[in-house]
């Protein structure tokens, strides 16, 4: 079972996030102009991580964008996973190294269509964040719920999370 949501959520829904192992890959001091780079190798080695039993997936692929996602950021990028404990592990040259998923109060929104919607949707979201008297914590979390190998485009479900501080 996932700790993440399993149902569609609305503009701006509360969470209140429980910490839960992650198996990611990370990549330091990105721009958006590498994005592209990046998703491909990491998907592809964590993908052989589970076809190995290196890890075991409890949920669906994930990305944890850690400062300005329109500057300089870090990324992780991977899937929550059963244990605690993982040795880094590379494959292909790509890392592999554990992490957990923040915890804490969470505003959170779904996307159903392509990816190159995810944009204007974080706008919407960060803008009812203040609305509603947040204040972003500087983390953004996006949930590819549906598999894009076998999804069209246009019914592709990710889930935007934007912790907020207390």
């Amino acid at each position: 079972m996932s700790v993440l949501p399993e149902e569609p959520l609305g503009l701006a829904t509360p969470l209140d996030l429980s910490p839960a192992p992650l198996a990611v890959v990370r990549y330091d001091r990105l721009r958006l102009d590498r994005l592209g780079e990046v998703f491909d190798p990491a998907y592809a080695a964590l993908g052989q991580a589970v076809e190995d039993g290196a890890i075991a997936v409890t949920g669906p692929a994930l990305a944890i964008y850690h400062g300005d996602p329109m500057d300089v950021f870090d990324l992780e990028v991977g899937f929550p996973v059963v244990s605690t404990s993982l040795d880094p592990l590379s494959i292909d040259g790509v890392r592999i190294e554990a992490s957990e998923l923040p915890s804490g109060p969470a505003l959170a929104s779904t996307v159903i269509g392509p990816y190159d919607g995810l944009g204007a949707a974080w706008g919407r979201l960060h803008a009812e964040c203040a609305v509603q008297g947040h204040q972003p914590a500087g983390i953004w979390i996006e949930v590819y719920v549906s598999d894009p190998r076998t999804t069209a485009a246009e019914h592709l479900r990710t889930d935007l999370i934007l912790p907020v501080l207390r």
